[in-house]
């Protein structure tokens, strides 16, 4: 049990998707206008990721592996997470226009985003089960969840305050989010 839950904390603080392995960027920074989109698109992306985590897995232990056809493995994770956006922009559509429309474009580019390609890829490469790996997709989604938020925070109080001209806009937004990576940097420290 202290190890699955090592998998989680591991995920989602110490090897964080974006501060750390500095995957899904563009989502990241799109999105992080504002609060309540960040924390949408994080609840999508905890499902998307979480999901894709556990078919990903099943796939591969018991069709691409047993076949030899460990070399299709990117493809087919690739067919799994675009099925899996497309129902949950489906649902978002139908449900929460509002969410939707604010989501824009970074909604469907969770298809196309390195960080949850990259976290099936992760879970075959260290040969973890079929739990390990739904836990480890899901603290990888939540340590997205969590550093977009936070973000979304310090960029809802960075319009409050008297930046200089020359770092106004994304040069103040890119420095945020390196200082955020510097801190969870602390985190790799822990001992377990």
């Amino acid at each position: 049990m202290k190890s699955l839950i090592l998998i989680v904390i591991t995920s989602a603080l110490i090897n964080n998707v974006v501060l750390n392995q500095f995957l899904g960027i563009c989502s990241f920074l799109g999105v992080s206008k504002q609060i309540k989109a960040s924390a949408s698109l994080g609840v999508a992306v905890i499902f998307v990721i979480t999901i894709a985590s556990a078919v990903a897995n099943l796939l591969y232990d018991y069709i691409l592996a047993p076949l030899g056809m460990d070399f299709m493995k990117t493809i087919v994770f690739i067919l799994v997470i675009a099925a899996l956006v497309q129902i949950v922009e489906m649902f978002l559509k139908k449900t929460s226009p509002a969410i939707y429309k604010a989501l824009g474009i970074y909604l469907p580019l969770i298809t196309t985003n390195c960080a949850v390609l990259g976290v099936a890829l992760t879970n075959v490469q260290d040969g973890y089960n079929f739990i390990q790996s739904v836990l480890s997709g899901f603290g990888t989604a939540v340590g997205y969840t969590i550093a977009i938020v936070l973000l979304a925070s310090i960029r809802s109080r960075i319009h409050e305050e008297d930046i200089p001209a020359p770092l106004r806009g994304a040069p103040i937004v890119l420095i945020s989010a390196a200082l955020m990576s510097i801190a969870f940097m602390g985190f790799s420290s822990l001992k377990f």
